[in-house]
């Protein structure tokens, strides 16, 4: 048996900041990942995809993608070399709930990621079916690709291969596109993709699989924790209803049924393996939080306030609530909106097509904005910032912004 201050079960985005941010702290690591280092985001998720959408064509992306990859991969590599990181190519399984393959460390962090979540529908075993890895994966650009899932995956991988050439469909069974987005911008956004080309079947349930009249089916229904082969049990830890691993505030796992009362003080869950916030940042930050209380250090970090993005063409992106959450919790505030036609660099650029909504409380505070267009992520980014700092729209507007910029986008917002 072997003993260490801190084992990690995932080297992502999760798993790998955990580990470098511990061994600079002074702790010694030891970081278990079967596959690729770089988890999910770098190797098959956001990385691989943002590099289709800035490519020209189908060839140029898949020769980038691979490029990038290994460029990016490297350097988690170099991350985990540090002196203080002992990085072990292995599945990871729990012997009790401070052993993982005979090493025993005082504190455990489980980030181990998450996985495509497959649907029980009739023809999933059609070879034209695959998720968002399996299309990444494709040789030969579909002349015609279905994609069933308008969440985040469905909708950048219509938006990318619209452009290529393909002839896009989008099965949803809700109402409308991205949820998570306000659902005046993820309307525009999607009316917009129709013009291009791009056919939504909204409020519709694929019955059958083999039914679709398509060379590649694309399954985007989300995604899943992924908690099987660890032996969890033997660490005492039982899955929340959702499949993922319950943890408190500070990523603690956690008895579901106990009301936050910690597991255990040495057990810790970040990224999407606890299901809160399944986004590569959020992972990051949990990391932080998870190394910091091992370490008895307060910080300041505000999960509550988790911008997110969508890089359609346009881009979307978001922080805070949407309006229809702002009626439904019955919170007072007044919606302040701004156009990108109206912008000197957008029709400069010939970007014009975008919206931004500003959601404030009626003193003033700054609550939430959603926005699409070119570079909404980045105005989103700003808004975070500002919320993260508390400041409030009067503030705002006093704060100088460069002409000719985007960011005057938000300033007008709040004018």
């Amino acid at each position: 048996m072997t003993t260490t201050d801190l084992i990690i079960i995932g080297a992502g985005p999760g798993g790998y900041r955990a580990a470098e941010y511990a061994a600079k702290q002074g702790l010694k690591v030891v970081i278990f990942e079967a596959g690729e280092v770089g988890g999910t985001c770098l190797n098959v998720g956001c990385i691989p995809t943002k590099t289709y959408v800035h490519a020209a064509t189908f060839a140029e992306a898949r020769e980038r993608m691979a490029q990038v990859v290994l460029q990016l991969r490297n350097g988690v590599e170099s991350i985990l070399s540090h002196p203080n990181i002992t990085l072990i190519r292995e599945k990871a399984t729990f012997t009790d709930a401070h052993t993982v393959n005979g090493f025993t460390a005082d504190n455990i962090i489980i980030a181990a990621g998450s996985e495509t979540k497959w649907l029980p529908i009739p023809g999933m075993d059609d070879p034209r079916v695959v998720d968002s890895t399996g299309l990444l994966n494709v040789e030969q650009l579909p002349k015609r690709l279905c994609i069933i899932g308008a969440g985040v995956i469905g909708m950048e991988f219509a938006s990318v291969f619209n452009r290529f050439g393909s002839e896009v469909m989008v099965i949803e069974y809700l109402k409308e596109c991205l949820p998570a987005l306000d659902s005046d911008i993820a309307k525009r956004l999607r009316k917009h993709l129709e013009k291009r080309g791009i056919t939504f079947k909204m409020k519709t349930a694929v019955q059958s699989l083999s039914d679709i009249d398509a060379d590649v089916i694309l399954m985007a229904t989300g995604r899943k924790p992924r908690t099987e082969g660890m032996n969890l049990e033997a660490a005492g830890i039982t899955l929340a209803p959702n499949g993922a691993i319950p943890v408190d505030d500070n990523f603690r796992v956690i008895s579901h049924s106990t009301l936050h009362t910690p597991l255990s003080t040495n057990l810790y869950a970040i990224g999407d393996v606890n299901g809160s916030q399944m986004l590569a940042h959020a992972a990051e930050m949990q990391a932080v939080r998870a190394v910091n209380h091992i370490l008895g250090k307060i910080d300041g970090i505000r999960f509550e306030i988790m911008p997110a993005a969508i890089f359609t063409e346009p881009e979307a992106a978001c922080v805070g609530p949407t309006e229809d959450q702002l009626k439904e919790q019955g919170i007072p505030y007044v919606c302040k909106k701004s156009f990108w036609r109206a912008n000197g660099k957008a029709l400069a650029m010939n970007k014009t097509e975008g919206m931004l909504k500003l959601f404030v409380r009626p003193d003033g505070q700054i609550i939430g904005c959603h926005a699409y267009g070119a570079h909404s992520s980045d105005m989103i980014q700003e808004v975070s910032v500002l919320m993260c700092k508390g400041t409030t729209i009067d503030e705002l507007a006093d704060m100088v912004h460069i002409h000719p910029t985007l960011s005057e986008i938000l300033k007008n917002a709040a004018e």
